[in-house]
C-alpha cells in the first residue's frame, strides 16, 4: 500500500496536543513527516516534558495511524520537549544542595507497603554498585532509618564548612543518613504541624553537609500532604518512585501518589512503580509462589497510569528481619533477596539515565492554595 502524507495529517488531527486544547496538526506540533515505502517518520515538539506525556503521544500516533491509515505501517515518532515560556513567578529554582547529583523521591499513597524497607536497600544496592548515597528520611512523624540502619543511637556532628557551621551525616553501610529520629527520644512522639515539621526538614536538607553525592534518596512520609509540598518546594526533585504491594486498597492509593506528582504544578517526573510483596515463597517448597495480596496488581497499575514498572520484591521474612536488626537485607550477598534489589536498582537507574538524557531539570515549585490539590501562582 502506498502511504499518503495527506491521510497521516488527517488522521493525526484526531490526537490533542498534551495540555493543549488543539489537535496535533492544527497547533503546529506536526513538524514535519517523510514517507519511505510503508515507513513513515514524523517530527513533533509538545510542551509537557514529562516522561508520560512524551510516551502518551507515541503511543497515540503509533494508534491512530495503524487504525486510520495502514495498519502494516512502520513509523518512527521522534519527540522534541519544547518547554513553554513561564510567568516569572513560577520561575523559582529549587535552593540545589551543593554536590548532590539526582535527587529521587520514594513514596507510597499507603502507609505498610514497604517504602522505607526499599529505600534503604535501594540505598544499599546503590552504594555496592559504586555510587556515593545519602537517605534523607522525611518521614517526619515515623522516621525508621535509624533503626534500619543500626543507628539509633548515633547523633550527627557539628562541622565546620567555608566559616560556618553544618551538620555531618551519620553513615552507616557507607550510607550518608539524615533524620528526625536522631533528635528524638525512642519513645518520644513528634507532635508538630505542619510549619514546624517543614522548618526541621529544610534544617536537616540545607544545614546538613553532604559532600558529593551521586543519589540523595528521600523516604518521605504516607500519603501526600504538607511534607510532599514542602520537599517540592525546597528542592528539585529529579524523580520520584512509587512503592505499592499488589491488593486494590494499596494500589488505589498509590494511584493518588502518581497523581500528585504527575500536577501540572508539581510535575515531577515518574521514575516508575515497585510492587513489594509480590509473592510469598516458602523455603520448604521453593518452586512455589502464593500471591497473598493479589497477583500484580502493581504491574498492572504501571500499564494503565503508562508509567514504567521498575520490579517486584516478594514478601521475605529476612527482609523484614533485617530491617528489625539494622542490616538491609540486600547487603547480603547470592540471594534471591541481593537479587530482586539489584534488579528494581538497575531498572530505577536506567529510567533516571532516561529521564535526565530527554527532560530538563526539574525546578523546586510555588505552592501558594490547597483546595485538594497544589495551584501555581499565577498573578
Amino acid at each position: 500500500m502506498k502511504l499518503d502524507k495527506k491521510e497521516i495529517l488527517k488522521a493525526l488531527e484526531n490526537i490533542t496536543v498534551p495540555g493543549e486544547g488543539m489537535n496535533m496538526v492544527e497547533s503546529g506540533a506536526v513538524q514535519n513527516v517523510q514517507i519511505f515505502g510503508d515507513e513513515v517518520e514524523i517530527d513533533i515538539t509538545i510542551g509537557n516534558p514529562s516522561l508520560q506525556a512524551r510516551k502518551k503521544t507515541e503511543v497515540e500516533i503509533l494508534k491512530i495511524i495503524h487504525k486510520e491509515v495502514y495498519e502494516k505501517a512502520k513509523i518512527k515518532v521522534n519527540i522534541k520537549v519544547t518547554a513553554p515560556a513561564k510567568p516569572k513567578v513560577n520561575e523559582i529554582k529549587g535552593k540545589p544542595i551543593p554536590g548532590i547529583q539526582n535527587i529521587i523521591a520514594v513514596a507510597s499513597g499507603k502507609g505498610g507497603v514497604g517504602k522505607s524497607t526499599v529505600t534503604a536497600n535501594l540505598a544499599v544496592t546503590l552504594a555496592k554498585m559504586g555510587f556515593k548515597v545519602g537517605v534523607l528520611d522525611a518521614d517526619i512523624y515515623g522516621p525508621s532509618m535509624p533503626i534500619m540502619f543500626d543507628v539509633t543511637n548515633e547523633k550527627p556532628l557539628a562541622t565546620n564548612v567555608d566559616g560556618k557551621s553544618k551538620m555531618r551525616p551519620v553513615e552507616s553501610y557507607g550510607i550518608k543518613l539524615l533524620s528526625i529520629g536522631f533528635f528524638t527520644q525512642p519513645n518520644q512522639a513528634v507532635i508538630w504541624r505542619g510549619p514546624m515539621a517543614s522548618k526541621a526538614l529544610n534544617q536537616m536538607i540545607f544545614d546538613a553537609h553532604w559532600g558529593e553525592i551521586d543519589f540523595l534518596l528521600l523516604d518521605l512520609p504516607p500519603g501526600t500532604g504538607d511534607i510532599h509540598l514542602s520537599i517540592m518546594q525546597s528542592l528539585p526533585v529529579t524523580g520520584a518512585v512509587v512503592v505499592s504491594t499488589p491488593q486494590g486498597v494499596a494500589l488505589a492509593d498509590a494511584r493518588k501518589g502518581v497523581a500528585m506528582f504527575n500536577q501540572e504544578a508539581i510535575n515531577v517526573p515518574v521514575l516508575g512503580i515497585v510492587e513489594n510483596m509480590a509473592y510469598f515463597t516458602p523455603e520448604e517448597l521453593p518452586n512455589n509462589k502464593y500471591y497473598i495480596f493479589g497477583k500484580e496488581g502493581a504491574r498492572h497499575l504501571a500499564e494503565d497510569l503508562e508509567v514504567p514498572f521498575l520490579g517486584e520484591i516478594p514478601l521475605v521474612q529476612g527482609i523484614r528481619e533485617a530491617g528489625d536488626v539494622g542490616r538491609p537485607a540486600a547487603l547480603q550477598t547470592a540471594t534471591p533477596i541481593e537479587t530482586a534489589f539489584e534488579a528494581l536498582t538497575r531498572n530505577v537507574v536506567q529510567e533516571l539515565v532516561n529521564r535526565n538524557k530527554s527532560l530538563p531539570p526539574t525546578e523546586a515549585i510555588k505552592i501558594t492554595t490547597m483546595a485538594g490539590c497544589a495551584a501555581v501562582n499565577k498573578k
